[in-house]
């Protein structure tokens, strides 16, 4: 069984993570399958809006997998995958841990009454970071609150503050998001697209993306052709046939 699984409706894609059973967790699997799904999805010049939700109601997720620990990053868009096209999150139950830095990247939200947003990582000892990223889309105090006392924040609430879009009876999530991403494809991809490169550029990005932008950099580098090339010619005192890749 997938990982993740995708549902075509025409010009938009419905991207679910698909472990119900472990309430979503993200593990290895789940971060490696979105990454391709949204690079899928950013590829094909017929679809034009994504949604990014959950199989089941408990929750859209309970964050990361502790028996299967991701690479938490290649699922965050922006940070794993770059596309100009739009993200709607759509969210029900608890949104934990990783799950909240998954959706805040995301350019719209839609949240069922029940949704709860809960960053429980400073009573475990343990963070990645990327929810610093919080602070910039959230009212500072608010995200501080969430980082540091692991406050759980109800939709309603997040929806007062601006970090959800839409708040919706229970089970409606997608409906509404479907909603949303139909009213987006009477719009002009062209400028749905600058206008999200633009503000891209407004929205300060957080250390972490810095840092996994700085390491995918390097890493290819690293992992090149041109390298193994530079290092045979050295050992062969020849000039190297360099061929950017």
């Amino acid at each position: 069984m997938p990982a993740v699984t995708v549902e075509d409706r025409g010009a938009i894609s419905i991207i679910r993570i698909n472990r119900p059973e472990r309430l979503n967790a993200i593990s290895q699997a789940v971060a490696v399958e979105m990454q391709q799904a949204f690079k899928t999805f950013d590829a094909d010049p017929a679809k034009r809006v994504a949604i990014l939700s959950a199989a089941g109601t408990r929750a859209f997720t309970s964050g990361a997998d502790v028996d299967d620990l991701p690479e938490l990053w290649r699922a965050i868009p922006n940070v794993g995958f770059q596309t100009e096209k739009p993200i709607i999150a759509a969210t029900s139950g608890w949104v934990v841990g990783g799950g909240i830095v998954l959706v805040m990247m995301c350019d719209l939200m839609v949240s069922t009454e029940d949704t709860q947003f809960y960053y429980p990582e400073a009573k475990l000892g343990v963070t990645a970071g990327g929810i610093s990223s919080l602070a910039a889309r959230m009212p500072h105090k608010l995200a501080m609150e969430v980082m540091l006392l692991g406050s759980k924040i109800p939709a309603r609430r997040a929806y007062e503050v601006g970090f959800v879009n839409r708040v919706v009876p229970n089970g409606e999530h997608e409906t509404e998001a479907l909603a949303m991403a139909e009213q987006l494809l009477d719009s002009a991809p062209l400028v749905i697209g600058a206008l999200k490169r633009l503000v891209n550029e407004v929205l300060p990005p957080g250390p972490i993306e810095r840092m996994v932008a700085i390491s995918q950099t390097v890493t290819r580098v690293r992992q090149s052709d041109d390298l193994q090339e530079g290092i045979r010619a050295y050992k062969e005192k020849r000039k190297p046939r360099f061929t950017g890749s």
